[in-house]
């Protein structure tokens, strides 16, 4: 057994954590279709995506 749904949760969310600081760190020299891609990733996994995406400027609306 993998461990409890907790230890899961908790697996999932640090791994979401380092999947975007890895990102955000990436943001600076992405270009415009590196910034479409980046979107497009935290679209899928994240439910706060809109905020992240709006507050880093990926996309003009």
């Amino acid at each position: 057994m993998a461990g409890s749904e907790r230890q899961r949760e908790l697996r999932r969310r640090r791994k979401r954590k380092e999947t975007i600081t890895a990102m955000k760190a990436k943001l600076e020299k992405a270009t415009p279709s590196d910034k479409i891609e980046m979107a497009r990733k935290l679209r899928l996994m994240t439910v706060g995506s809109e905020v992240l995406i709006e507050r880093w400027g990926l996309e003009e609306r």
